[in-house]
């Protein structure tokens, strides 16, 4: 349970990172719209630096529970963990053929949702698009965990037994949501331009815009897939054995480090663009920062003159970082109900604060079709508390004598329990 000042910095963290970061990303990518593998290796970056510390440790590996028994079979008192000179990289909980898959799968969806930008998709469509990911979750989730679609006259007969189902809200909620973004990918798939000759490119561009975020979020759902495969295999187990030992580094600092990190020597492919990129961006309008009049900034004098879009840069970047760090405190804290509901609410805000700031994107058809997103999504999640609720008392009564049972309905349910 998480305390006050925890839930007011966790959702600081959320809300001041996320919805800034929004709104310096929309800033850059209207001006330099091909800038998006740049801004995702900057991203990338930060967040492995920022993570990099804490994988480091000067205390050797703990021994082994058979290296700790005496030569009778009693269990020796535990020894102080050795200091060494040179540091090394704390033990995973998780080996690193799940990091790679993962890596391989964030990092071209990151990639893909910043490079759509290149294709005349507004900032609006961007954020109702990338909420749709529950479709994606739920077709995934009928092909390779065998949930099965149910409807009313199903639910009490056929499968009635059956332990892993969609119920009739979520599915209506999933139908909600594929309206609704519809609506909003319609209500902008015709971008004003000066001259009509080119209206017919302007909407291929957009339609190939709208194929990268579709992509990006399949992606995005094998991603879940896998990342839920991977916390009942290893973080739960983990997690479990480290609750008594307040030293142990949360799992979510480890994924968010290695998910980072591993990422990074795939940008060499990209070098040139990022290259080009920020030659481009050097020429932008200078702008006179403020530096401190003492310490290591005194000799720059009153300020420093640096091209405008690189403040942008710079604030883009940390409020990633701050962003991230939220977001993965939030995970590793809550259960993935209150996460889907905190994170609707971030995207609604960050969809008004777009419009109030650049203005000419909200229109009737584009707020109908946000509206019935976020309203879809919050029907999907509760949804789902319901049927877990209800699931969690049948097999309460079915498994009562079975004390051995580690997780009832499902991987939310495992990590609430954890």
């Amino acid at each position: 349970m998480l305390s006050l000042s925890d839930w007011i910095t966790t959702l600081s963290l959320v809300f001041g990172g996320c919805c800034s970061n929004a709104i310096t990303l929309e800033h850059i990518t209207s001006r330099y719209p091909s800038a998006g593998v740049l801004i995702t290796f900057f991203q990338f970056l930060i967040v492995s630096l920022y993570g990099l510390p804490k994988q480091f440790t000067f205390n050797d590996p703990p021994e082994s529970k058979h290296a700790a028994n005496g030569p009778n079979g009693t269990v020796s008192a535990p020894t102080t963990p050795r200091r060494r000179w040179i540091p090394r990289l704390k033990n995973r909980k998780v080996p690193l053929l799940p990091y790679f898959i993962q890596v391989a799968l964030f990092f071209v969806l990151s990639t893909l949702n910043n490079a759509a930008f290149a294709y005349h998709i507004p900032m609006t469509v961007h954020i109702v698009f990338r909420s749709g990911g529950m479709i994606i979750n739920m077709i995934l989730g009928w092909m390779f965990t065998k949930k099965r679609l149910v409807f009313r006259y199903i639910i009490y007969n056929v499968f009635s037994h059956s332990r892993e189902r969609y119920t009739v809200r979520q599915v209506a909620s999933v139908l909600v949501v594929t309206v609704g973004i519809i609506i909003t990918t319609l209500s902008a798939s015709k971008p004003k331009s000066r001259v009509a000759e080119v209206d017919t490119t302007d909407v291929s561009l957009y339609a190939m815009g709208i194929s990268i975020l579709a992509l990006a979020l399949v992606l995005s759902g094998f991603l879940g897939l896998i990342q839920d495969w991977v916390f009942a295999r290893y973080v739960a187990p983990a997690q479990a054995e480290a609750a008594s030992n307040p030293a142990e580094q949360s799992s979510w600092q480890e994924h968010m480090f290695y998910l980072h990190s591993l990422a990074l020597p795939l940008f060499y492919f990209s070098k040139d663009n990022i290259s080009m990129e920020l030659t481009r961006m050097n020429s932008s309008p200078p702008v006179l920062v403020s530096l401190p009049q003492s310490g290591p900034l005194a000799p720059y004098g009153a300020g420093l003159i640096v091209p405008s879009i690189f403040v942008y840069l710079l604030l883009n970047t940390c409020t990633q970082l701050v962003c991230v760090v939220g977001v993965n405190r939030l995970t590793g804290r809550v259960s993935s109900l209150t996460v889907t509901l905190i994170l609707t609410v971030r995207k609604a805000i960050s969809l008004l604060l777009s419009v109030a700031f650049y203005g000419g994107q909200g229109n009737t058809e584009m707020w109908a079709g946000a509206g019935l997103v976020f309203i879809g999504t919050i029907g999907y999640s509760t949804g789902s508390k319901s049927k877990d609720q209800k699931v969690k008392k049948d097999y309460d009564r079915q498994d009562r004598d079975n004390r051995n049972v580690k997780c009832v309905h499902s991987i939310e349910n495992c990590q609430r329990k954890v």
